[in-house]
């Protein structure tokens, strides 16, 4: 029987100088794409991070108010390891997430000030592929970040953010979205690995309360296994795979 032939994915466009990566929480990101970042900043381009919550409600052993600025600090640091400064948060609540206009101008009002080409997010959709279910924090923001980068350009969705100084920007080119069971395109992660590694062992208070495996080991497995499947449809290289909507 002929084994059914694998869709290649497609490089990402690599004509762009700024990304803003928007997500719900700390770890989000360093699960999801940290080696594609790393090569980006690599190459001299420019990413942010914004994130809706500091992930206050993610440690059932630790109560929100010390949890919170626990997580912030450990997503600065692993923001620094893949060679991101630029962290924000925008305080919305841990787990009860709203997707609406709210959260819609929240974002829109960071891309108009970041004024990114590549926007990048997590996977919006119910299910991470089959049955396996999506937070509805991953898919509110996922599905506000998608839209969000059509309301910064338009000045009539928002206006107040037109007054507050926050001119409109219509200049977002694509929406990346990691973690998708659908993906377009992707990064070579082979110089990235290492340091995405690193990045998500930032993230050892989360890492610990959820697992009692040693750290580095379930860092290191996790993503060189996520990397390697990728590859197989990336010309066996390791890679970080997103699903690309152009704009």
């Amino acid at each position: 029987m002929t084994e059914p032939t694998i869709s290649q994915l497609q490089p990402m466009p690599d004509d762009w100088q700024r990304a803003l990566a928007v997500v719900a929480h700390p770890d989000d990101l360093e699960y999801g794409c940290a080696a594609a970042i790393a090569a980006w900043t690599d190459a001299g381009r420019e990413l942010s991070y914004l994130l809706a919550t500091r992930g206050e409600a993610g440690i059932d052993t630790l109560e929100p108010a010390r949890c919170g600025p626990l997580r912030e600090r450990e997503q600065r640091a692993s923001a620094a390891v893949v060679g991101v400064s630029e962290v924000a948060f925008l305080d919305h609540a841990d787990g009860v997430i709203e997707y609406g206009p709210a959260l819609r101008r929240d974002i829109a009002a960071a891309i108009r000030r970041y004024r990114p080409e590549l926007v990048i997010t997590l996977n919006h959709r119910d299910t991470w592929g089959g049955h396996t279910w999506n937070t509805p924090d991953h898919a509110a923001v996922g599905r506000a970040t998608l839209d969000a980068a059509g309301d910064a350009g338009n000045r009539w969705i928002f206006p107040e953010l037109t007054e507050q100084g926050l001119e409109p920007w219509d200049g977002v080119r694509w929406v990346a979205v990691a973690g998708s069971d659908t993906p377009t395109h992707a990064v070579d992660a082979t110089d990235g690995l290492e340091r995405a590694v690193r990045s998500l062992l930032e993230h050892r208070t989360y890492i610990e309360a959820l697992t009692d495996e040693d750290p580095e080991t379930y860092a290191r497995t996790l993503l060189t296994g996520f990397a390697e499947e990728t590859g197989k449809r990336f010309g066996n290289r390791p890679a970080v795979a997103f699903e690309l909507f152009p704009r």
